[in-house]
């Protein structure tokens, strides 16, 4: 008998998985693979402060599902998972509604055998008062591009009007800073397309973080050459600064301090969609469901992958929420699962943490590489640094399309931009 398998989420673990299974079960007719997601097309999350600003037009970057999975024997199901009825082993996906509010497929429910939760997370905000009602996030495509209507708008009125434009982000980890530096990059390129009173003079941006550095995952000096980097750009960044509220003007701070900005972005903290917490699995505080070192969770027939997984890598330590994680649990799941249908136990996940890379936009990127080395990690910046920061997202490429088409993509890149503007203008 045929094995159904459903991926539930098609980001930077649950595409490469699709993909991975559908070349070596679907094409052999040895399973039959789903992906679901709610979106029709996928953007690599760690991009969406690009697509945010405009340095990457998302409809050319996009991968199609449906194209996809035709290339590598999977389906394709538009929808997001509202519920599990474990008992019945189905998925159940929420009525999906098109943008006019009528209602396009009703709720439909998938038979499977195996399924592999893999929905990432979205930002937290701890339910700061106002943040909900007055902050942009950054947590899926459309959010970004939100956010790069605003953003537009914002610099359009600012240079017309010749006056200070100013965006203030709460969240000093990648997102919050890689979306700082872009903001920067963005207003010297519209000087370039018509916007001659605005430039980076007369742009405000703060950066409000919690703890005592910025990008917490790094090692101290290298946080400090990032908060140095920003800096020299005219970013201010404020250190141990938490905020207490947030308004239709700006963020009020714990010691009572405005810091007021025409856009609110929040970029701290993650956790998982509430709806995990209600499937009757164990679960932690922010709806992440805690996984064996097999990425099984207390149902045998249930993966879960990703930033939505817990999954301890060490007495209290735990496999942090990054693309590279996601990317490492897809694969060991997609031979796990290959091992289950030959009938084959089960193996354990092993992380091998490769280092952090933060770019700052064209000027510069900061990390460090190798470290899962017990002689520690190797500390790169420059040129070098963005060279392998842009080199993850190739890799990305590889792992969905192959080395080829991978290539062929970045050939078309390179004709593009002979003929393209360097920021998408709307």
């Amino acid at each position: 008998m045929t094995q159904r398998i459903v991926i539930v989420g098609g980001g930077a673990g649950g595409l490469p998985l699709a993909s991975a299974l559908g070349k070596r079960l679907g094409r052999r007719k040895k399973a039959e693979i789903t992906l679901v997601d709610s979106c029709a097309s996928h953007i690599w999350k760690p991009r969406f402060h690009e697509v945010a600003t405009g340095a990457i037009d998302a409809d050319l970057d996009a991968v199609d599902y449906r194209a996809h999975a035709r290339r590598n024997h999977y389906h394709f199901e538009l929808g997001r998972m509202q519920g599990l009825d474990r008992e019945k082993q189905q998925v159940i996906l929420a009525p999906h509604v098109g943008a006019d509010g009528e209602e396009v497929l009703p709720e439909r429910r998938l038979d499977y055998d195996y399924v592999v939760i893999a929905i990432g997370s979205r930002g937290n905000d701890f339910n700061t008062p106002g943040v909900r009602d007055h902050c942009m996030f950054l947590d899926s495509r459309q959010q970004a591009d939100r956010f790069h209507e605003r953003f537009l708008a914002l610099c359009l009125r600012a240079n017309h009007l010749a006056e200070q434009m100013s965006i203030a982000i709460v969240g000093g980890g990648a997102t919050g800073v890689e979306l700082a530096a872009e903001i920067h990059h963005a207003v010297a390129l519209l000087k370039l397309y018509g916007h001659e009173q605005l430039d980076r003079s007369r742009l405000k941006v703060d950066v409000i973080e919690a703890g005592p550095s910025l990008l917490p995952a790094l090692k101290p000096e290298l946080a400090a050459t990032v908060k140095k980097e920003l800096e020299k750009m005219g970013v201010t960044v404020h250190l141990d600064t938490r905020v207490k509220s947030a308004d239709d003007k700006g963020f009020v701070t714990a010691d009572e301090q405005r810091i007021d900005a025409d856009i609110l972005v929040w970029a701290a903290g993650i956790k998982a969609p509430e709806m995990l917490a209600d499937l009757g699995l164990s679960h932690n505080r922010i709806n992440q469901i805690n996984v064996a070192p097999t990425l099984l969770s207390d149902d045998p027939s249930v993966f879960v992958i990703g930033d939505c997984c817990a999954c301890e890598m060490g007495e209290n330590k735990f496999i942090p929420p990054r693309a590279q994680s996601a990317q490492q649990m897809a694969k060991h799941t997609a031979k796990n699962l290959c091992r289950l249908i030959d009938g084959k136990p089960l193996l354990d996940f092993r992380y091998r943490d490769h280092g952090s890379l933060v770019s700052l936009s064209n000027y510069t990127a900061v990390g460090s590489l190798m470290g899962n080395l017990r002689s520690g990690s190797v500390f790169v910046e420059g040129w070098l640094a963005r060279m392998m920061y842009i080199s993850l997202y190739r890799m990305h490429q590889v792992a969905l399309y192959g080395w080829l088409r991978t290539g062929m993509l970045l050939l078309a890149g390179r004709f593009n931009r002979l003929w393209r503007p360097r920021l998408k203008l709307h």
